[in-house]
């Protein structure tokens, strides 16, 4: 469980990374045009880039407390933060009707649901 646990973990770290990464540094112009982004052309560059600032500290968050043994309960807690994200995610695809893109956030949904069960749960970190 545990191992499963951190490859969840390091699969969600990764997602949040490369879509924190994007949302930050890629211009908003050029994420309306991409596949999944017509979301952003509604949006303020300022409301784009901090949802990349949050999930470039989700991939932060998930792992490094628990790699450093400084506040791992900050992991489950990330997990909990990111379900939030992929609801108001699952909410905008699914009004723009990008259905794919409302299954895709639902299984990174369901993974965050997952690691925060689990590390809040039967695979805790303790002290």
């Amino acid at each position: 469980m545990n191992l499963a646990l951190w490859i969840g973990t390091g699969l969600l770290a990764a997602v949040a990374l490369a879509g924190g990464v994007t949302k930050t540094f890629v211009p908003r112009e050029k994420l309306a045009v991409a596949d999944g982004g017509a979301w952003t052309a509604s949006h303020g560059d300022r409301f784009v880039k901090g949802l990349g600032v949050l999930e470039l500290l989700a991939a932060v968050g998930l792992v490094l407390p628990a790699v450093t043994g400084v506040a791992p309960a900050l992991v489950p807690v990330t997990a909990v933060c990111w379900t939030l994200l992929m609801v108001g995610a699952m909410i905008t695809h699914g009004r723009l009707g990008e259905a794919r893109f409302v299954a895709l956030n639902a299984v990174y949904l369901v993974l965050a649901v997952f690691i925060a069960w689990g590390r809040f749960g039967p695979e805790a970190f303790t002290g």
